[in-house]
């Protein structure tokens, strides 16, 4: 039996959102389907203009009947109509589950599905969604979190990380997988991985340094010289040092350290690993040489890290 989805649009929605039905129409090609029914939702029905400008044809809000309730999210925080909040409060809990995009969130507080519960949103609007809502959990660093039945996702491109996971819960990582490899993305980032990347902050203008880098993420466990990050990115030592850290701000040496405290934070958010099995697989020589990366990263030592991840969990 197909499982129905409503996703919950409204002027000035931002686009990119409309990814997360892209993962449930593939899932519904793949061996086995449909899998999903969807529909797109608005107060009053017809065509409803993105952020953007390129217009989606939208059903008028109805009777509520939905396993799932999906509220797309905005450039900017924006609050809602008193019309489209009840609705969203009485198909909330007509429904399986509950789950925002982005901005989403701010809809899901004022309908009162955000006391108690963790919740993300981007990272940009997370500090205010924690002032207007100070009875929810407001972790700004998370790609998605779910709580009981409310799921939340961080801004952007994490809608498909959301929808990928949602997949998963009801059919199994197999069929999540088989949609993420059709459409050529990562399998999704577990929920628990931060919202920013240290390849991103890094920021090389060039091909070379990010094959370099790239690299270098990939292959932690080793030493990484300079030697081998030159001739991974097929520069004599001089040159890849000077372009380093003309582009990256940053050493070698540093930019490596980076990469391997942020692998170190995931492993011991996302698992029960001990903490010198993680120092080991992420290449770094002892437990004490990652604690001082840590503290200098965050200012605090991996053991902190896992107290905190014990407890959220």
């Amino acid at each position: 039996m197909k499982k129905a989805i409503g996703l919950l649009l409204f002027p000035g929605f931002q686009i990119v959102d409309l990814a997360a039905v892209t993962v449930f129409e593939v899932a519904n090609a793949m061996p086995g389907g449909p899998y999903y029914e969807l529909s797109m939702l608005s107060e009053h029905g017809g065509p409803v203009a993105s952020s953007a400008g390129v217009t989606v044809a939208t059903l008028p809000f109805g009777a509520p009947g939905f396993d799932t309730v999906m509220v797309a999210g905005s450039m900017e925080a924006i609050r809602s109509t008193p019309g489209f909040i009840a609705f969203l409060r009485e198909a909330s809990q007509a429904s399986r589950r509950t789950a925002s995009i982005c901005t989403g969130a701010f809809f899901l507080g004022e309908a009162g599905l955000l006391e108690g519960r963790r919740v993300t949103t981007h990272w940009a609007q997370a500090r205010e969604l924690q002032r207007l809502h100070p009875k929810a959990k407001v972790d700004e660093d998370r790609i998605f979190i779910q709580h009981d039945h409310v799921w939340s996702s961080a801004g952007m491109t994490a809608c498909i990380d959301l929808a990928l996971a949602l997949v998963e819960a009801d059919y199994g990582a197999e069929l999540a997988r088989a949609v993420a490899r059709k459409m050529v993305v990562y399998h999704r980032r577990t929920g628990g991985q931060s919202q920013f990347s240290a390849l991103l902050e890094l920021e090389p203008k060039s091909d070379r340094i990010q094959t370099a880098l790239t690299y270098a993420k990939r292959h932690l466990r080793k030493a990484l010289s300079v030697d081998e990050l030159a001739e991974a990115a097929n520069l004599s030592r001089r040159q890849f040092s000077r372009a380093f850290r003309l582009e990256t701000g940053q050493s070698p040496a540093k930019a490596v350290e980076t990469l391997r405290v942020e692998a170190a934070r995931n492993m011991i958010e996302e698992g029960n690993h001990a903490i010198d099995v993680v120092a080991r697989e992420v290449g770094f020589d002892d437990p004490e040489r990652m604690r001082r990366a840590f503290i200098r990263a965050y200012g605090v030592p991996p053991q902190a890290v896992k107290r905190a991840a014990r407890a959220a969990a």
